[in-house]
């Protein structure tokens, strides 16, 4: 038995159409015996809306089978956080909603939070920079919930939280040291070890996109397997600090695996 990790975005799916032959792979591997789950960066929905938006497509999913990134940063505020301690949340809906699921405390404002969380946010503003910024001179523990820098969509891509995390950067002037998201060994470890239960050598890491996806299979010692429906081009590739194991062009191909690089 093997596990196989998929990212969704540019990988399974561009937006709400679903890259084609993908639903037939994953049935494939499923009736194979291989364990199958999904994992996302994108802070911008819930869980259940993956589970939702997979079965629509023709995916059979559980909830227990989609991780994303908001989840992780659940589960990490959950360890370090003192019962007095609050957080500062720049993010969407799903985001918020994740974190009180876990009974984390959420402040309005900055002042006294011991931690900012911060996640893609379509409504970012420079008074929520602010507030993080001011969290941050008083001591906050700054956590962002993923280094994407943009997302892929059917018209070529836009800015995802990566350009949240260069603002306040820009401001500090120091990197964000915590970062919830592939290729984070936090996200790496619970996948492996809480939710797979299977060794890194016996799983296979399938995304589109090198500095995550990639990177994140290639540190945790998984197979990296990167395919060219999302963000990733051959240009991209010739140059890349991280080189995936395997190269596909689609999802689709996931039962071959015969493209390896040298």
């Amino acid at each position: 038995m093997n596990g196989y990790i998929f990212d969704l975005d540019g990988t399974i799916y561009i937006d709400n159409e679903i890259i084609p032959g993908v639903a037939e792979a994953i049935k494939g591997l499923k009736d194979r015996g291989d364990k199958v789950i999904f994992l996302t960066n994108k802070s911008i929905a819930s869980r259940e809306d993956y589970v939702k938006k997979l079965r629509m497509l023709n995916i059979e999913v559980n909830l227990d089978e989609v991780i994303n990134s908001n989840y992780i940063t659940a589960l990490y505020l959950k360890s370090v956080m003192k019962t007095e301690d609050s957080v500062y949340v720049i993010g969407e809906a799903p985001l918020f909603e994740e974190l009180r699921g876990e009974n984390i405390k959420i402040v309005e404002t900055s002042a006294n939070a011991s931690h900012v969380v911060i996640g893609w946010d379509r409504e970012f503003t420079y008074d929520k920079l602010n507030q993080a910024y001011q969290a941050w001179k008083n001591g906050a523990e700054i956590i962002a919930t993923n280094p994407d820098r943009t997302c892929p969509v059917v018209d070529g891509d836009i800015p995802d939280c990566g350009a949240m995390i260069g603002a306040l950067e820009g401001a500090t002037g120091e990197p964000i040291k915590v970062i919830t998201g592939k290729p984070s060994s936090l996200m790496a470890n619970y996948v492996l070890n809480d939710v797979l239960q299977l060794e890194a050598s016996d799983c296979y890491m399938i995304g589109d996109r090198l500095e995550t996806d990639i990177k994140m299979g290639n540190s945790a010692g998984m197979k990296s397997v990167l395919v060219m429906t999302g963000i990733t081009t051959p240009k991209m590739l010739e140059n890349a600090v991280h080189k995936p194991k395997y190269i596909l062009e689609s999802v689709r191909d996931i039962l071959s695996l015969q493209v390896e690089v040298p």
